[in-house]
């Protein structure tokens, strides 16, 4: 999908990372077994870990703060309000997962959290995988229509700097 504005290329860059990202750990916990004895899990739970970081608090909380509103100013405010209550049930999901995450990382994670694990990692990646397809059909061609050149890079720069 083409857009028109650099603040939808910034998040669409990041949400086909994240894309990516979220297919490889669904496939490696597809096969609990093999990820739990494979010895580059502890990388791929290392990028899982800085993915849930990056994404449930700098990318919501920009969009909360500065796209969100626009939308419900513009008349749109039932999907602002369904994608924030995504972003709520994804930090739900999130709080629970990022310590496991972590702890696959640093290679500390027993059975029990490794099943935890794979079961928060998986719940996970259903949700933002929804999520992230909402927002590409709906949120980002949207901003075409909301930002003008002006705050498109002023908002732009200020995701960027983060």
């Amino acid at each position: 999908m083409e857009f028109a504005r650099q603040v939808s290329h910034l998040l669409d860059t990041e949400h086909r990372a994240n894309l990516e990202l979220l297919g490889r750990i669904e496939q490696a916990l597809a096969r609990p077994e093999r990820a739990a004895a494979d010895p580059e899990f502890p990388r791929l739970a290392a990028a899982f870990a800085r993915m849930v970081e990056q994404d449930i608090g700098r990318h919501f909380d920009f969009e909360e703060a500065q796209l969100f509103p626009r939308m419900a100013e513009a008349g749109e405010g039932d999907i602002a309000g369904l994608l924030r209550e995504e972003h709520d049930s994804i930090r739900e999901v999130a709080a629970e997962v990022l310590p496991l995450a972590r702890a696959a990382a640093a290679g500390t994670l027993d059975g029990a959290g490794f099943e935890a694990l794979r079961r928060g990692a998986l719940e996970l990646v259903e949700r933002q995988v929804a999520h992230i397809q909402k927002e590409t059909m709906a949120l980002l061609p949207m901003l075409d229509d909301l930002l003008d050149d002006e705050l498109d890079r002023t908002l732009a720069f200020e995701y960027a700097a983060d």
